[in-house]
C-alpha cells in the first residue's frame, strides 16, 4: 500500500489520545506483558473504525509523502482504507482478495482498479492482528524499545521482528497506550510503523478509534467508478 506521488473484557465505544491523556497503571511493564495486553484486547475486538494519518518515507529519494483518511477493520480478514482528497485512493479487502482503486491522474480519463492476493501486499500482513489472522507472540520476536518522544512519554514502544521472513516488511514498531477501565487493563495500538528491507518507512497514526460498532459486510464489497480500467498484475 503506497501513496501515489508521481481477555480483558473491555469494549470502548471510542478512544481518543492527546499527549499523555491515557490512563496508565503504576507498575512497569515488560515486552511480554504489553504484547499480552494488546493481543487480548484485539482478540475481543470484532470491528475497529478510525481516522488515520499516513507518513511514508522513501529512502531512495529521501522523500516524505503524507496522506490521511478513514479505515475500517472487521474480522475475519476484512479492511477498507478510504483516502481523503486529493489522494482519493481506496484499498479494500473482503478477506479473500485485495482491491486497490487509483483515481485518474491529471490528464487521465480513467482510474485503475488493481487486484492483488492478500499475501502480496504490505498492509494485510502488517495488520493481521486487527483482522484475526495473526498472533503477535507466536508470529514475532518482541522487545521493548526506549524512546524520547515527548508526546508519547507515557506510552510503550514495541519492536516486532517476524519469526518467519516476509518480503512485505523487515520489522514493525507498535506505539502502545495502556488504558485502565474498572481495574482492567488494555493495550491500544496508537501508531504502527512498518519498515522494509530497503529502509523505507510507512507510518500510520490512528485517532478517534471506535471499537465493536456494527459494520455491514457490504462495506467491503467495493465497486469502482464507471469506466475504471481493471488491472491484474
Amino acid at each position: 500500500m503506497t501513496l501515489r506521488v508521481g481477555a480483558i473484557g473491555l469494549c470502548f465505544a471510542a478512544v481518543s489520545f492527546v499527549g499523555g491523556a491515557a490512563a496508565q497503571g503504576g507498575e512497569a511493564l515488560d515486552a511480554a506483558a504489553i504484547v499480552t495486553l494488546v493481543q487480548t484486547f484485539y482478540d475481543q475486538t470484532k470491528t475497529l473504525q478510525a481516522e488515520f494519518q499516513q507518513t511514508r518515507y522513501t529512502r531512495l529519494y529521501d522523500r516524505y509523502d503524507r496522506a490521511n483518511g478513514k479505515v475500517v477493520f472487521k474480522k475475519p480478514g476484512k479492511m477498507r482504507w478510504d483516502y481523503a482528497q486529493p489522494n482519493g485512493q481506496v484499498f479494500v479487502s473482503n478477506g479473500k482478495q485485495l482491491l486497490i482503486y487509483q483515481p485518474p491522474e491529471e490528464g487521465e480519463k480513467r482510474g485503475q482498479l488493481i487486484e492483488r492476493a492478500l499475501d502480496e501486499d504490505q498492509l494485510p500482513s502488517a495488520f493481521a492482528f486487527l483482522t484475526g489472522g495473526g498472533d503477535l507472540d507466536e508470529d514475532f520476536e518482541v522487545r521493548l524499545l526506549e524512546h524520547d518522544n515527548d508526546k508519547f512519554k507515557d506510552g510503550h514502544v514495541l519492536q516486532l521482528i517476524p519469526r518467519k521472513s516476509t518480503p512485505n516488511y523487515e520489522q514493525l514498531v507498535f506505539y502502545v497506550r495502556t488504558l485502565n477501565n474498572d481495574g482492567k487493563r488494555a493495550g491500544i495500538v496508537q501508531r504502527v510503523l512498518i519498515i522494509d528491507a530497503a529502509g523505507n518507512r510507512n507510518r500510520f497514526d490512528f485517532s478517534k478509534m471506535k471499537f465493536n460498532r456494527e459494520v455491514s459486510d457490504k462495506k467491503f464489497n467495493y465497486r469502482p467508478p464507471k469506466g475504471t480500467e481493471r488491472v491484474t498484475p
